[in-house]
């Protein structure tokens, strides 16, 4: 039986013909002794045809498709025309190796040519790749690395293209973030209170709220020039005018002793630094909000923004998320207390990190077990939504959270609550319509502007028309006015004829009276 090998390089498709196969041998060793010489692995392996790639993009489609294990048209089109007829009913008389057994599959299903792979088909592929440049003849030195090394960024280039906007690592850098900085502002606050005690100790029982101390602190400074006038802007920080004015009293009557101007000016500067921590933790957990909302938006829907990010930071992304079963997810956070249990045979988790949603807090005792099994279950869910769906909703996330609260319901008051077969076929059925919906929109949209542009067309054709209009009238008004001033020339011209007509004859009569007066 004649085999034939299908090598996919940088530069195109070639296919070879590996006939004498007992001169090597049918062995992987024998194979791995001849691939070295290419003078005794010439004469039984000759290229048959060769199809090159047309640019890089379409080198990158083929390398692509290979990859994936999907026979493109170009390469079934490639084999079929260089490889022989296969007829129907007859067993063909030949094989093609290939180095993908995927593409292999594939290749046999569309065109049933049998395909092989295995050890002694991929060492005579070596031997191809080690070779390959001596088959071609037209190639050049050096053509044949440059397509290597391009084909070869593209590739990686392609597979680690990202969208900016899903980009769960910030998130996972943001929740550590967020962990650290609730530490560091809850303990500097405490140094802030211990500090400014010692010069007004009973603030601290009015003001409890640490970011609020900071500000009071930062407010009053020196406790002696404490007034009533200072009541409007204790008033705007706390928020309650009955505090306000229990400070200014307690300032007046305070046990605390006098701290220096400059010890004053580190406690103010101090409390100014919290208050900036605590400005900037405020502004970091609205961007987490945000880039929730385009990570995992039916998460965030199901189970709130922080515990979503920390499932996401616990696993280590969204597409390790999407992978966990629900029985990994929900006691994800609780691996110390899962193989404490099982190094001493107790009672396993029932929750992890999702014991932090506001679910689980709101079933009673003996179900908190059900409804951390129930949650995680629909975790589960939306992560892979999230992961694996081209567009963010947050349609389905709404959605299992209504089921979770009737999972609630039925827990509490027996009510049976919705199957989810049928609440994910609601969905989609509501996404389609407002697909539809869109279209439909854009549509009679596109209709609009084309009305409208048809009607400045004619606005535009009706504003010519008219200045053409006034231009005819401009112009004939403009020959009448030119042969009015041209016939009133004339006139001029021939009353000054008649002028000098009348002026010689008079002239002629006063010389003949004076010649007969002479007479």
């Amino acid at each position: 039986m004649a085999m034939y090998l299908l090598y996919e390089s940088s530069s195109g498709y070639g296919l070879f013909e590996a006939h004498g196969l007992d001169e090597i041998g049918q062995n992987t060793e024998a194979v791995r002794s001849s691939v070295s010489d290419l003078s005794r692995f010439g004469r039984v392996v000759q290229l048959t045809a060769f199809h090159p790639f047309e640019s890089a993009l379409d080198a990158l489609n083929q390398v692509n498709a290979v990859s994936e294990g999907v026979m493109t048209d170009e390469l079934r089109s490639f084999l079929e025309l260089n490889l022989p007829k296969v007829k129907e009913g007859k067993k063909p008389k030949f094989s093609l190796g290939t180095s993908e057994p995927k593409l292999g599959s594939h290749i046999l299903e569309a065109t049933k040519i049998p395909c092989q792979s295995n050890e002694f088909v991929l060492e005579l592929l070596r031997g191809v790749r080690l070779h390959f440049d001596r088959f071609i003849k037209d190639l050049k030195p050096g053509d044949l690395e440059k397509s290597q090394l391009g084909l070869a960024h593209s590739y990686s280039r392609a597979k680690v293209k990202f969208n900016v906007n899903r980009v769960d690592n910030m998130v996972i850098q943001a929740i550590f973030l967020l962990d650290t900085l609730d530490k560091d502002i809850n303990s500097f606050a405490m140094r802030v209170r211990e500090w400014y005690s010692w010069h007004f100790p009973e603030l601290v029982k009015i003001v409890n709220d640490n970011y609020l101390y900071a500000r009071v602190s930062k407010m009053i400074d020196d406790k002696s020039k404490l007034t009533e006038d200072h009541i409007p802007m204790l008033t705007e920080v706390l928020g309650d005018e009955d505090k306000a004015k229990e400070v200014v009293e307690a300032g007046k009557a305070s046990m605390g002793q006098d701290l220096s101007a400059l010890d004053l000016i580190n406690v103010q500067t101090f409390a100014q630094k919290v208050m900036d921590l605590a400005d900037y933790r405020k502004k970091l957990y609205d961007s987490l909000v945000s880039k929730m909302s385009d990570i995992a938006p039916n998460l965030a829907a199901l189970i709130g923004e922080m515990v979503a990010a920390r499932l996401i930071s616990h696993a280590g992304s969204i597409n390790n998320l999407a992978k966990c079963p629900s029985s990994t997810l929900q006691i994800l956070g609780a691996e110390k207390a899962l193989f404490r249990a099982l190094k001493t045979r107790g009672n396993t988790p029932k929750y992890g990190l999702i014991f932090h949603s506001s679910f689980i807090g709101r079933a009673s005792a003996k179900n908190k077990g059900r409804i951390a099994r129930y949650l995680a279950n629909k975790c589960s869910i939306a992560s892979r939504i999230d992961c694996f769906a081209d567009g963010a909703t947050t349609a389905f996330g709404e959605k299992l959270r209504e089921q979770v609260e009737e999972r609630l319901d039925f827990y509490d008051k027996g009510v049976a609550p919705r199957k989810n077969v049928d609440v994910m076929k609601e969905v989609i059925e509501n996404l389609q319509n407002k697909d539809e919906e869109g279209k439909e929109a854009v549509e009679a949209s596109g209709k609009k502007s084309k009305k409208k542009k048809a009607k400045g067309e004619e606005e535009e054709e009706a504003v010519e028309s008219e200045k053409k209009k006034k231009r005819k009238m401009e112009t004939e008004e403009e020959n009448e006015k030119s042969e009015k001033k041209k016939k009133k020339k004339s006139k001029s011209a021939g009353g000054d004829e008649e002028t000098d007509d009348g002026l010689t004859q008079s002239k002629k009569k006063s010389k003949k009276k004076k010649s007969k007066s002479e007479e």
